[in-house]
């Protein structure tokens, strides 16, 4: 979704070649991994290669050297609001200058950096506005900030079953407990959230379809959740109950209908004032 001055809207989905992990093959229902979801993020920029970054919210660095190679000429600043998440991006090999960041509270000049980088972090901010306007501040004129988020919708398969589930256990907590966490920051809502201090916001969404054809991968993958998930729990449940039943079900439901597809909804939102994908468009508007 492209945003000029709040009145121009334009919508890219971008699915992944042929080949890659875009819907999983029924027997090897895999994700896609953080590290192509970071790639796929990081190619929505144009990269020139001396570019000067702010990654904030860079949790252990795990993406660093997706960033350096873009920037042979160009320098990497990172930071976490984490201080052992700090410590352990600093250690990795390919980490430039690593600080505890509060995204809130930036320690840089105005108009320091080309690129900031803001990957799953601003949903957990607690003044977005605040965070948004200080990342602004420190972006050039012509910088970009580079937001990936996930979308409200995300999973929503799963939030019918779960629905179904807690009314077998006797229990009717809201829809979407467990699939959708709160979220300050989903992808429906970024673009109208940035264009609150940026002139042009650009929205990419990647779709991912998971397939499973048997009951006991989905089974997995929904308790690979359990320590994000668990504490949502409706008060008096307990998660070996709630999986007991959800195994039973997909088993029934598989049975019935051959197999159960999981629908994932990862996105990114490019956000600037003249720089980017709107360079073009701002000069012809101030030569107009």
């Amino acid at each position: 979704m492209l945003h000029v001055k709040r009145e121009r809207n334009v919508t890219e989905t971008a699915r992944p070649a042929q080949g890659d992990a875009s819907m999983c093959q029924p027997d090897q229902p895999s994700d896609l991994s953080q590290e192509s979801l970071i790639e796929w993020a990081l190619s929505r920029l144009e990269w020139r290669g001396d570019e000067h970054v702010l990654d904030v919210g860079a949790g252990q660095g795990d993406h660093f050297e997706a960033v350096q190679m873009r920037i042979p000429r160009g320098e990497l600043v990172a930071g976490d609001l984490s201080m052992a998440m700090a410590h352990k991006a600093a250690a990795q090999p390919t980490a430039g200058q690593v600080l505890n960041l509060d995204a809130q509270h930036l320690p840089f000049p105005k108009h320091t950096f080309d690129v900031v980088l803001a990957n799953g972090v601003l949903h957990h901010v607690a003044d977005l506005d605040r965070a948004l306007s200080e990342i602004h501040r420190v972006l050039k004129p012509s910088g970009v900030l580079l937001a990936a988020t996930s979308s409200r919708a995300n999973m929503h398969e799963l939030d019918g079953l779960f629905k179904y589930i807690f009314n077998l256990l006797g229990v009717r907590p809201r829809a979407g407990m467990l699939t959708t966490p709160s979220m300050g920051f989903p992808l429906e809502e970024a673009p109208r959230l940035a264009a609150r201090h940026f002139f042009a916001v650009a929205r990419h969404d990647l779709p991912h379809t998971l397939i499973f054809s048997g009951a006991q991968p989905l089974v997995e993958y929904v308790n690979a959740m359990r320590p994000l998930r668990e504490p949502t729990l409706p008060h008096g449940i307990k998660w070996q109950d709630f999986m007991n039943v959800l195994a039973d079900q997909v088993q029934r439901l598989i049975a019935h209908v051959g197999q159960i597809s999981i629908t994932k909804l990862f996105g990114a939102i490019v956000a600037t004032d003249r720089g980017g994908f709107s360079r073009e468009y701002v000069q012809n508007l101030l030569g107009a």
